[in-house]
């Protein structure tokens, strides 16, 4: 029994370092930008940017949204919205964790308990972006995982038609604090395109520290000094052009202590 039980305690100490000892891939230890002359040395220190190599969650996971319709117009107030989920455990365990997120024209995110639920809204013109979430609380980024919609809110004018890929940003979220010890994670979705069939890259600033993936992936940043960040997530062509419209760049602030 004594055996039997050091076993399992010892099979339980393996699996949960294996957990803790996720490979990071793509990891760059960066410094602080130039700042304005060859001469000046920085005494900030080294931060590492980097992703963990892990399987995504749920990639048959289907999100379609019923309502609103693609330019649908509602009166000012309580806006309806009504989402299908398919091939999730949406309903599972009735935790308290939510698993449906909405971004509403690049604000933070809003989880949701329910797919069909109302919105308070005032007049405006709005897109919204809709994701499922891993247990982690990260985005699922294959396709199908996501969905996105243009609607207006009383007197209001759609968007210009624009063809071009955007963000929607989910972590961090504005006036996130985060602990020193801890690893500030940027999670992302680009829509409207492929990244790597429209040669898009995503170029991470935090503070005075760059970055840049050119797919999406959770980036983790590692070793910040205490501090307000300006945290900046541009979507650009491989050759730095910038997109125009204005949801292909989004600024949050984040507070390290």
């Amino acid at each position: 029994m004594n055996k039997n039980l050091f076993a399992l305690i010892l099979l339980g100490i393996m699996v949960f370092s294996c957990s803790e000892n996720r490979k990071k891939i793509n990891e760059q230890v960066v410094g602080p930008a130039q700042i304005d002359s060859a001469t000046v040395v920085s005494t900030r220190p080294n931060v590492a940017f980097f992703q963990y190599e892990e399987l995504p969650d749920y990639p048959d996971a289907i999100l379609e949204l019923y309502t609103p319709l693609g330019n649908q117009v509602f009166k000012p107030g309580k806006v309806p919205f009504e989402f299908n989920i398919k091939n999730y455990p949406y309903e599972e365990e009735a935790s308290n964790r939510f698993k449906l997120f909405m971004v509403l024209n690049n604000n933070d995110p809003i989880g949701y308990r329910s797919p069909i639920f109302q919105q308070e809204l005032e007049e405006g013109t709005y897109r919204v972006v809709a994701f499922l979430v891993d247990e982690s609380g990260f985005a699922l980024k294959n396709f199908g995982n996501y969905v996105d919609r243009d609607f207006q809110v009383g007197d209001s004018r759609p968007f210009p038609y624009s063809a071009e890929p955007y963000l929607a940003v989910n972590f961090p979220r504005n006036q996130q604090i985060v602990e020193e010890e801890d690893e500030l994670v940027i999670d992302f979705l680009v829509l409207g395109g492929d990244m790597k069939l429209d040669d898009l890259m995503v170029k991470i600033e935090v503070g005075d520290y760059h970055y840049e993936i050119d797919h999406m992936a959770p980036v983790r940043v590692d070793n910040l000094p205490s501090g307000e960040y300006q945290v900046k997530i541009s979507l650009l062509r491989k050759d730095g052009t910038e997109l125009e419209g204005p949801f292909s760049s989004v600024s949050k602030t984040v507070f390290v202590r």
